[in-house]
């Protein structure tokens, strides 16, 4: 009789231990290490594209005849060579293209190459000069047309960047606005071209070459050589010789039967 009451009780433990096991929620399954996420590299800042002139004068536009110029001379490539490779930096001065109609018609054409390079490069300066900084140059100022002092020179009088005059005692110029800058490169418009006086004042004549040593007269009184006519005289002596024997032999004759 107590083994028929404690029959349930079991029935019922045992239900009710399966009934927590089973609402225990099953263990979370473990998890592998964290991958580290992709860090994105900064996009590469792009360079900026190398300094040309040309670019920068169709850029401010008015400018067709000295790009022409440029360009025909090739002191454009020559521009963008120094400005990579140089320090100092440079200063164009940049006659627009009323500059260049205020000149005397066919001016330009008259020019070989020789003398338009010249020119083009008598409107650089071979340093970058600020448009503050005119006024602590020394005239005359040196230019990339050459060293002559008279015949290149370019003189410059500023007022502290207020207003910048120049001269090259053919032309005298101010200083527009600046065209561009960029602590490397300056460009500036100016009102006129900037002639040289070396286009227009006659160079000195080329020096003639030496004259030639005249050659040394010979002594008539060491010359040995026989000349025609005392072959000739020669000869008559020669011929006549037995002649006057002859005739000194009949003198002695004749005086001896004299006497």
């Amino acid at each position: 009789m107590k083994m028929m009451n404690s029959y349930p009780l079991v029935l019922l433990l045992i239900f009710s231990h399966t009934s927590t096991t089973m609402a225990q929620s099953p263990a979370a399954a473990p998890t592998g290490p964290a991958t580290p996420s992709t860090v994105a590299s900064p996009a590469p800042v792009p360079s900026s594209p190398p300094t040309d002139i040309i670019r920068i004068l169709k850029k401010a536009r008015g400018f067709t005849t000295l790009i022409r110029l440029l360009q025909a001379t090739q002191v454009s490539n020559q521009i963008n060579s120094q400005l990579l490779t140089s320090n100092g930096g440079l200063t164009l001065f940049a006659p627009n293209d009323n500059a260049f109609s205020s000149l005397k018609p066919g001016f330009l054409n008259s020019l070989n190459d020789q003398q338009k390079n010249e020119l083009i490069q008598f409107h650089l300066l071979p340093t970058f000069v600020s448009i503050s900084n005119f006024d602590t140059l020394s005239n005359p100022v040196r230019t990339q047309a050459g060293e002559n002092p008279d015949r290149l020179a370019l003189n410059i009088t500023s007022s502290g960047g207020n207003q910048v005059n120049m001269t090259t005692g053919i032309v005298n110029v101010t200083l527009g606005g600046t065209v561009y800058t960029d602590h490397q490169l300056a460009v500036y418009q100016v009102d006129k071209v900037l002639l040289p006086r070396d286009f227009f004042e006659a160079k000195p004549p080329a020096p003639s070459p030496s004259p030639e040593t005249p050659k040394a007269s010979k002594d008539k009184s060491s010359d040995t050589t026989a000349t025609p006519a005392d072959d000739a005289l020669s000869s008559a002596i020669t011929v006549k010789h037995p002649l006057l024997v002859s005739l000194s032999a009949v003198a002695l004759l004749a005086s001896a039967f004299t006497w």
